[in-house]
Parts: C-alpha cells; sequence; structure tokens
C-alpha cells in the first residue's frame, strides 16, 4: 500500500477516499445486513487499489534499501559522465520481481534550508523526485530475493539528465518492481542525494578557509624515569596505533597534505609524539611499566608532518588544548586556573617551532564546538590570543541578512569572532563507516557551499571548522569533500588569518550571546569545579616542593605539562578518567615529596644537665636538596630548652640519595620526660613534610655520684703523676751512673800518679751523697767494694765483673743478684 502513493493515478491516502466516504454514510443510514455485505464487496477493489492507511506510512521507507555508496564525480560539468554505484537490499518478506534502479532529478534547490529538509529525509517515499532517467540508463533485476544485496551501477551523461541553470539539484536513485501482493510497478525504496551544478567558474567565489585539526585525548603521564634523560612513562599505547598506517593521526596527516588547509594543532600531541621518538615507557599494572618500542612510527609521523607544514599555516592551540568553556563556567573562581592557561598559552609556540620548526600563530582561541558566550570570550582573551573562532549555531544571525556572511565579526574590546559556518563544519560528525553515509555527507557539504556562493553575487569568506577529533572514516570523508571543493568553480582557499582579517559584512550580528544561551548539552561534559580545586591543590604542592631543588626544573616541567592536561577539552564525557588523571598526578607528587623526609626517633635518654639530640634528613631522589630549614621545638621548655629556648633550627642540605644528621644543643633544668617535634619547612616559612615527634627523658645526676666520679677522676691523675716522677728519676740515675764511669775510665789513663801525688779513690755507685756521709753506709761496709780485702790499692789486680750497683734498678732494668 505504501508503494501505491508513488503510482500515478493511484489514490494518495484512504481517509480521503470517496469510496470510503460513501461506505461511512451508507452503514449510518442503512441497517440491512445483505445490502452492507454487498456495499462491501463494492468497496473491496477500491480499498486494494488505496494507498498507505495514514500520513506516517506514506513517509516511511520503502521495503527495499537503497545504498549509494559512489557518486562520480562529485560536482559534474558539461561533458562529464556521472556515475553511481551502490546496493539494493530487499527488507521484506517477498521476492521483488521485475526490479529495476533508475535515476531521478528532482527541481533545482535555491535555499540552505531546502538542502536541509531533503537531507533530513534522503530515503522517505513522499516527496517530488523528478521523472525517471529513461532509456538505457538504468540497472535491471530479475529478482530481489529477500535478505540478499545486489550491487548496481549507473551510468549516463550528464547532458542526458536535463540538468538547466547552476544550482542544487536533487538526486534520487530509485528501486521499483512488484511483489505476489501487489502486482504493479511501483517504487519500493529511494535514496535522495544532491548533485551540485555549476558548470563555468563563478563570478564571484567564495574564499573558503578549511580547518585541519592536529588534536588527540591526553597520552603522557607525569612520571618521568631516575635516569638523566628523564625517560617518560605513556598511559598506554594508543599513540602508536593512531600513528601508524591506516591509523587515524595518519590519515588526517596524509590527507591533509595534500590540501591547501590550515594546520590546527595541539603542542601537546607534538611534545607526545617527539617524546616516542626516544626511550619510552607504557603504564602497566599497578607500578609496572613496560618499555614502549613504536619509536620509528613516531620518527616517521613527525618527519612527514614537518614535510607537510612547511609553508602552510599553522595555528597552534594552548598546550593539551584547555577546555575554555568550564574554565570560564567553572573556574574562574579558583586561584590561579587562569595562570594556567597563561603558561599552556605560553608554551604552545616553543614547543611547535622546537618540534615542526616553523612559526605559529598563537592568536586564535578555539572553544568547544564554537560554542561562546561573554565569560567564555573573557577567559579566552586572557591569555594573549585577540580572535576567538566561534561558529554560526552559537553566534546567530539575527538581522535582515538573506545569505550566509563572512566569518569576522567585532564584538568588542578588540577581540574577532570567526565564525564558521556551522552546516558545513558539522557535515562530517555523524557514523561514515558506511560508504553510503560518507557518499551522502560529501555530497551535502558540496551542495551547502555551492547554495552558500549562490546565495549573492558578493564576495565572502568562510571558515570551515570541523570536529576536533574526526575518526579515520570521517577524516576520509572531509579529505574527498575538500578536494572536491578546492577543485571545484565556486571556491577558493584561504588562510585563517586572511579571513580574521576580511571585511566584517554590516548586517551581521556581532552580539555575544548571554550565558544562559550555552547548550545544556555541552555544559553536562565540562570539568566541575572539584576539578580546577585539585589543580590549585596539586600547584601549591608543586610550589613548596620546587624551592627546595637543587634542579627544579626537572620536575616543574612534567608536572607543569600534566597540570595542563588536565584541563584538556579531550575530557568531555569521559569524567571518570579525567579524575582517575589528576589523582595519579597529585599520588605521584606525594610520592616524590615523601622522597625527603625526617627518620623517625625513639625515645632518647639524656644523663646530664646538657646533651645534644641528633635528628636526620633522608633523601631519596636523585637530585639534591636544599633551603630546607629543620626546627626542633621542645613542648616542655621549663624541662628541656633547645640552644637556650623552646625551639632553634638550623639548615639542611642533603645531597641525592644520602641522609644528613643535624645535632641541636639541650638543657635540662628538671628531670622528667618531654615531648620533642621535628619539623622541617622551606625557607619562606611553609611546612615541609610531615613532623617527627618523640620524647626525650633526662635524669638528673646527684651529688654523692658526682663525688664518687670525682674522686675516681682524681686516683687516676695522682697514678699518672706518681708513674711520671718514677720514670724521672730512673732516668736521672741512670744519666749519674754514666757520668761516674766516665770519670774511673779517665783516671787510669792518667797514671798512678795522681795532683797530690796519691791514687784518687773511686767513689760509690750510689753517688756523692753517701761517700760523704760514712754514718749512712750499712754496717760492716767500710766503703770498699765487696770481696775486696780493703781499699784497692794500685798494684791490684783488675776485677773480673764491673762494680755492683746498690741502688735499686730502674724500670726494664736486670738486677744482678
Amino acid at each position: 500500500m505504501a508503494e501505491a502513493a508513488d503510482t500515478p493515478g493511484m489514490t494518495p491516502s484512504p481517509a480521503r477516499s470517496p469510496a470510503r466516504r460513501w461506505l461511512r454514510r451508507a452503514g449510518a443510514l442503512l441497517a440491512g445486513a445483505p445490502l452492507l455485505a454487498g456495499l462491501l464487496q463494492l468497496s473491496a477493489p477500491a480499498a486494494q487499489a488505496a494507498g498507505p492507511a495514514s500520513a506516517k506510512e506514506a513517509s516511511d521507507t520503502g521495503t527495499v534499501a537503497v545504498a549509494v555508496d559512489s557518486l562520480s564525480p562529485g560536482a559534474p560539468t558539461d561533458g562529464d559522465t556521472l556515475t553511481v554505484s551502490g546496493t539494493v537490499t530487499n527488507n521484506g518478506k517477498q521476492a521483488v520481481t521485475g526490479a529495476h534502479v533508475n535515476l531521478r532529478v528532482g527541481s533545482a534547490l535555491t535555499t540552505r534550508s531546502a538542502i536541509d529538509g531533503v537531507a533530513k529525509h534522503p530515503d522517505a517515499l513522499t516527496g517530488d523526485d523528478g521523472s525517471e532517467v529513461g532509456g538505457k540508463y538504468a540497472a535491471t533485476f530479475a529478482k530481489l530475493t529477500p535478505g540478499v544485496a545486489e550491487h548496481f551501477s549507473i551510468s549516463v551523461p550528464v547532458g542526458k539528465l536535463d540538468l538547466g541553470d547552476e544550482g542544487v539539484y536533487p538526486l534520487g536513485v530509485a528501486v521499483s518492481g512488484e511483489t505476489a501482493a501487489q502486482q504493479w510497478d511501483q517504487v519500493l525504496g529511494v535514496q535522495r542525494t544532491f548533485l551540485p551544478w555549476q558548470p563555468e567558474e563563478a563570478d564571484t567565489p567564495t574564499r573558503t578557509t578549511v580547518l585541519w585539526p592536529l588534536v588527540s585525548t591526553v597520552h603522557m603521564t607525569a612520571e618521568t624515569g631516575s635516569d638523566a634523560q628523564q625517560t617518560p612513562v605513556f598511559l598506554n599505547d594508543d599513540l602508536a596505533k593512531e600513528l601508524a598506517p591506516g591509523g587515524r593521526l595518519e590519515q588526517m596527516l596524509s590527507l591533509g597534505r595534500e590540501l591547501d588547509v590550515t594546520w590546527v594543532i595541539d603542542p601537546d600531541l607534538l611534545a607526545s609524539v617527539d617524546a616516542m621518538t626516544g626511550s619510552y615507557r607504557i603504564r602497566g599494572d599497578g607500578d609496572t611499566t613496560t618499555a614502549g618500542t613504536h619509536q620509528a612510527i613516531a620518527k616517521q609521523w613527525l618527519d612527514d608532518l614537518q614535510d607537510a607544514v612547511l609553508g602552510k599555516e599553522v595555528v597552534a592551540l594552548p598546550f593539551a588544548d584547555p577546555d575554555l568553556a568550564s574554565l570560564a563556567h567553572n573556574g574562574t573562581g579558583v586561584a590561579g586556573s587562569l595562570s594556567q592557561l597563561k603558561e599552556a598559552t605560553d608554551v604552545a609556540a616553543t614547543t611547535v617551532e622546537t618540534v615542526l620548526h616553523v612559526t605559529p600563530s598563537t592568536d586564535f582561541a578555539w572553544p568547544v564546538d564554537g560554542a561562546v558566550d561573554p565569560s567564555i570570550v573573557k577567559v579566552a582573551t586572557s591569555a594573549g590570543a585577540d580572535k576567538v573562532i566561534a561558529r554560526g549555531d552559537s553566534l546567530t544571525e539575527t538581522g535582515d541578512l538573506t545569505y550566509t556572511p563572512s566569518a569576522a565579526r567585532p564584538i568588542g574590546g578588540g577581540t574577532t569572532a570567526v565564525v564558521a559556518d556551522a552546516r558545513l563544519s558539522t557535515a562530517f560528525e555523524d557514523d561514515l563507516t558506511k560508504a553510503s553515509a560518507s557518499t551522502l555527507a560529501v555530497q551535502e557539504f558540496l551542495a551547502q557551499s555551492l547554495a552558500l556562493n549562490q546565495q549573492t553575487g558578493k564576495q565572502r569568506s568562510v571558515v570551515v571548522a570541523p570536529q576536533r577529533m574526526p575518526t579515520a572514516v570521517q577524516a576520509r570523508a572531509m579529505a574527498q569533500a575538500v578536494t572536491l571543493l578546492q577543485g571545484g568553480t565556486w571556491s577558493q582557499p584561504q588562510q585563517l588569518a586572511a579571513a580574521a582579517k576580511a571585511k566584517p559584512d554590516p548586517g551581521a550580528t556581532t552580539k555575544v550571546p548571554s550565558k544562559s544561551a550555552y547548550p545544556s548539552s555541552l555544559r553536562k561534559q565540562e570539568l566541575p569545579r572539584s576539578a580546577f580545586e585539585q589543580i590549585a591543590y596539586t600547584q601549591d604542592r608543586l610550589d613548596n616542593f620546587k624551592v627546595i631543588l637543587a634542579n627544579e626544573a626537572r620536575v616543574v616541567t612534567p608536572f607543569g605539562r600534566a597540570m595542563n592536561r588536565e584541563t584538556s577539552t579531550s575530557w568531555r564525557g569521559r569524567n571518570t578518567a579525567a579524575n582517575t588523571f589528576r589523582q595519579s598526578v597529585q599520588a605521584y607528587l606525594d610520592t616524590l615529596t615523601g622522597q625527603v623526609k625526617l627518620i623517625d626517633k625513639s625515645e632518647t635518654k639524656l644523663s646530664g644537665r646538657s646533651a645534644t639530640i641528633p635528628v636526620t634528613v633522608q633523601n631519596n631522589l636523585v637530585q639534591g636538596v636544599d633551603h630546607l630549614i629543620l626546627r626542633l621545638t621542645s613542648t616542655n621548655p621549663t624541662r628541656l630548652e633547645i640552644s637556650d629556648d623552646a625551639w632553634a633550627e638550623q639548615r639542611v642540605t642533603v645531597s641525592g640519595g644520602h641522609t644528613s644528621t643535624v645535632k641541636f644543643t639541650t638543657s635540662a633544668n628538671v628531670n622528667g620526660q618531654t615531648r620533642v617535634i621535628a619539623q622541617l619547612y622551606t625557607e619562606d616559612g611553609q611546612k615541609y613534610g610531615n613532623e617527627v615527634a618523640f620524647d626525650v627523658r633526662v635524669t638528673e645526676i646527684t651529688a654523692t655520684v658526682m663525688l664518687v666520679i670525682g674522686g675516681g677522676v682524681l686516683l687516676l691523675v695522682l697514678a699518672g703523676f706518681r708513674m711520671y716522677t718514677q720514670r724521672k728519676r730512673a732516668a736521672a740515675r741512670g744519666a749519674e751512673e754514666t757520668e761516674e764511669t766516665e770519670e774511673a775510665e779517665g783516671s787510669e789513663e792518667d797514671g798512678e800518679d795522681g795532683a797530690d801525688g796519691a791514687p784518687e779513690a773511686a767513689e760509690p755507685a750510689d753517688g756523692p751523697e753517701r761517700a760523704a756521709d760514712p754514718e749512712s753506709r750499712p754496717e760492716g761496709d767500710s766503703g770498699a767494694p765487696p770481696g775486696a780485702a780493703g781499699p784497692q790499692q794500685p798494684s791490684d789486680g783488675t776485677p773480673d765483673t764491673a762494680v755492683e750497683s746498690a741502688d735499686p734498678s730502674g724500670t726494664g732494668e736486670r738486677v744482678d743478684r
């Protein structure tokens, strides 16, 4: 019944059938059953010939699905042959016989909204699709079996399409046939697309700027290795998949290098790929990491990108493509949030120049989907940008313009809104995995572009700002459309900077919509205020940490970039992943700060009124720390003073991987236990790390104990003095004996006569004092040597042994008995 609506001579709707209206009247007036039965029999043929049962059925799709997989050329000119290929699939329960696929060209569409209407219902059976392109330009099938797709291809010279003036023509690809239940030729399915027709160069071609975004999700963590190169750690290996042949970013690069486009690049992507060219690691389960192995892929991609952007316009987004709308709506009330944006903008140009060796423009800000309000514009321009890429469905036209104005709009404060065309920018956002969907998107894009050009003979500048991260399939469709556009007859390429400088249309809207007009669907995806508060907390911890480091850049740089990534636009719609990433950055910073700490102490005992207390600082970082102050505080200074006060502090410097012990002088006034607290501080007075508290037990020494100890010390001193005097006397005696021996030897050499004519008597060994005092000799001692009968005479022989001394022997001296 649905197919009968497109058959000439058939009644379009049963509700309007004269037979049905007469039947209702007859049923109300006549009560005879035989007559009613006869009337029903008479109306049966009319009911069978009627069309769909309702207007809804009339708009439904047919039982045979038509897919247009390719249409070439997409924008034909005189002399071209149009080739349309695709498939037809019988989705009904009955086979279709006598099926044929043909082309139908409708009347030119004169407005962009008319194109929207056709695109909204491309396969509805209702509508004026025009007459068939007759003759041999059709594909026929003897039978279409249910559930089986059949391929078709139709080629027809453009001249046979009876196209009139320049414009956009709806092109219907319809399949007709009959079934066992409905044995007449009828349209069973249709697929509509567009045929842009501009055979000659337009008098005023549209200057079209196409943005080609190279943006990805966050891939790098804040973690780096302890080696000198600071080996980076990646969240996963997904970036390698995007860079590999056939991957999304590889497709964006290989397709974009053949086009005249403006490259819009996130510097974080460049930094991540550049990090992959060297040694890098992939985070695994827990704290484990594995070595990355895709250095060659990353290097090749960067080399190709350097060639692709040579001589082209490059726009650098702030580092990590921060979410301007989230920042404007939820982050400006958090201290430091705008500073993060400024830092991300400042580092953008340096990153692009370092990696790509080109100087990018950093004058453009690009909010999500080009949606703006006053707060977004204010935030976007706070970091230095003076141009905001908006979109036509946000900055909508409210005046009386009958055409789409140029992109540039002055919106006050020296800021220019570059308004991208909404229809062209959103043409490739749907699922284009099927070839038919991609073909329809390309043709609709071309149709909208041509219709825009034909609105007026005035020269205009139009900007196309597609989605930030198109899939590989979407990228291919975009590239196909841009290739056809730039090779067509109604458009010419233009750089973004030139579009921003183009003279604005006087009647174009310049009023930024209010904050309440911001789309709720986008607002739901924003980062919450808590996200910015956590980022601010991390920044405070980093500021407190970096001041103690000998080489702060080793920590500040990776953490600064990680906090930029925490505000990335790529987190939209991924709140759980975004929160996990923020927590991981904070946890890693806590791990690093915890590497510099005080060693726990157990109870300390002091056995006196004064002593020193050692406190140890440990540094497990690979670099040294300085500018730290260690403060030791007594909780009871009356009992225990530290350096004549309640507390004392000393500066601490510790090399990487080492410990340092600091000693504090203490004074005890009273016996007992005192709690002592050790705490590290930065030079500006901020606490660093956790405090260490320990007990100090003081035991006072009594007077008796002091007396005993003093007596013992005195005895030791006296004993030492006695030993010293004994040694001194022994040494003196040894010297005297040596002198006497020498004198005796001298007397013998002088002869028998002395100075007085008599021999000189020998002096006793005890010394002169004993020789002069006879009373000091022992009884029976005559003064002569033992064994001598009397005084020795010159005639006596020499004794066999030396004269033996009677004095005590010296230390270590052997005494003869």
